[in-house]
């Protein structure tokens, strides 16, 4: 039987190849390359990511074992030291180009947040990776600490990240907002917490018209020059129109503000919350906030389920070429998920995937399956239903 229809195989056909060769055309990744090409790297990274290989012998086996259903893909007899090399020579910056084509795919085919309102609902937060600072050098955060940290700009509307910045753990989350270029869109809503509190950014946030949602620093001085209706039945405390007064704060953003207090039921704190938008209940203003662990859960995903907190490389280009691999997989995921309409969550896709990874079988196939249901299939003769 012919094995050009493995789950794998049609794992790989989301991405388009064609975008990836005009990225590689752009950074000559393919250059004085006779055997070992970019797409055999991202495949062999890819295939790295999704069985969850810890070290290049561990990889080199894998690829040895399964020997006859790699042959298409162009990969036979790969070493460690083939990997290494490509790992350290190809530009990461071609896979960071392919996360944003497959996050193209997956925005037409996600569903809408849970809120009533029609603004586009982003969070913004940041996670850091712990490094050996003896293994990587180049990415040293303390006296004897190495560390990266990730930037994620969190779209609500299918639970993707919509924006990645990767930068060394020094950085401050506010000044990796200011300088990365980080896409405001229009009449969108940013949730962000107060690390991200600057008042020039607020300010940019804001006259680009699109709305912020923030808790209010301690130290904020401010005058209240209106007042909004408010319901304390629902926990709202205070709903006010302010303008800031201390010197630096009114300079960097000379516009008005709104203040809504708001008291948890469940736990007695009180909030405070500090947004541009003042077409919304107060109510919604601190529902948009708490939404904000729906970032965590997902920093908290990947960390778990991907391969980014130890690395098949120590360079600093390896290093950013397992991640942005990493994080096109997540998005692969996310669009089988939507596309198919699988009924169970990314992590039940992960693990029936990656159980499932070299059969013979359509993908279609697999989605009556679950983590339990994985074990008992076998690899099937016969007709194979395409799904891409």
């Amino acid at each position: 039987m012919s094995h050009y229809n493995t789950i794998f195989n049609q794992v790989l056909q989301i991405p388009s190849r064609f975008k990836f060769e005009q990225l590689v055309k752009q950074y000559n990744g393919n250059r004085y390359v006779k055997h070992f090409s970019c797409w055999n790297l991202f495949t062999v990274l890819l295939y790295a990511q999704i069985d969850g290989k810890d070290s290049l012998r561990d990889i080199e086996t894998g690829l040895m074992i399964q020997n006859g259903k790699w042959y298409h893909l162009g990969l036979k007899n790969v070493k460690r030291s083939t990997i290494s090399d490509a790992n350290n020579r190809v530009d990461y910056r071609i896979y960071e180009g392919m996360f944003y084509e497959i996050l193209k795919n997956c925005k037409d085919i996600t569903p809408k947040h849970k809120f009533r309102f029609n603004n586009p609902l982003y969070t913004i937060d940041s996670t850091i990776i712990d490094l050996c600072l003896r293994m990587y050098p180049w990415a040293k955060f303390r006296k004897r600490k190495g560390a990266l940290k990730l930037h994620y700009k969190y779209d609500h509307s299918g639970g993707i990240p919509d924006f990645l910045v990767i930068s060394d753990g020094k950085q401050h989350d506010v000044k990796v907002a200011k300088t990365s270029d980080i896409p405001i869109i229009a009449d969108s809503i940013t949730s962000i917490d107060r690390a991200y509190i600057d008042y020039r950014y607020l300010s940019t946030i804001n006259r680009a018209r699109a709305y912020f949602v923030t808790r209010a620093k301690s130290n904020i001085k401010y005058e209240v020059v209106g007042q909004q209706e408010n319901s304390e039945r629902q926990g709202i405390l205070g709903d006010f129109r302010i303008r800031l007064t201390g010197y630096y704060q009114s300079k960097a953003y000379p516009e008005d503000l709104r203040l809504v207090i708001y008291k948890d039921k469940e736990s007695g704190k009180v909030f405070e919350f500090l947004t541009n938008n003042f077409q919304l209940s107060p109510v919604t203003i601190a529902r948009i906030y708490k939404a904000r662990w729906a970032i965590e859960i997902f920093i908290k995903w990947i960390k778990q389920n991907l391969k980014i907190k130890s690395f098949l490389g120590t360079s600093k280009n390896a290093v950013m070429s397992q991640i942005w691999v990493a994080m096109c997989y997540y998005l692969m995921l996310a669009y089988i998920k939507y596309q198919s309409k699988y009924k169970y969550s990314l992590l039940e896709l992960n693990r029936v995937i990656k159980g499932s990874l070299f059969f013979t079988r359509s993908i279609i196939d697999l989605f009556s399956l679950n983590r339990y249901t994985i074990r008992k299939i076998r690899e099937p003769d016969g007709f194979q239903l395409e799904l891409f």
